[in-house]
């Protein structure tokens, strides 16, 4: 799979990033490199390999879930320019296509 320079355009403009020609030119391959070894990878075999967290056999100590601090949201809260039934009111920012 290798993309060409429309799709990089359409990516960078889904992006929000603006690009020169040159930087469409440099980054054009960049990618289709990236994808190359995404394809390569692809084609290990992983069966029976059980997913990896951590590469030395140890582990992590966990702490108590307590509140050590805190329990400040209503002054918090005064920093807010809208808040409800204790929580930030934020203006919504994902529109979905109906």
């Amino acid at each position: 799979m290798s993309i060409d320079k429309e799709t990089v355009v359409k990516v960078a403009r889904l992006a929000c990033l603006d690009m020169s020609e040159d930087e469409l030119a440099r980054v054009g391959p960049q990618i289709n490199g990236i994808l190359k070894w995404m394809e390569q990878l692809n084609e290990v075999d992983t069966e029976g390999v059980e997913p990896l967290a951590n590469v030395v056999n140890i582990d992590l100590k966990l702490r108590a879930d307590e509140v050590t601090d805190g329990d400040c949201s209503k002054a918090v809260l005064a920093n807010a320019p809208e808040e409800t039934q204790g929580f930030f009111v934020v203006p919504k920012v994902v529109e979905q296509e109906g």
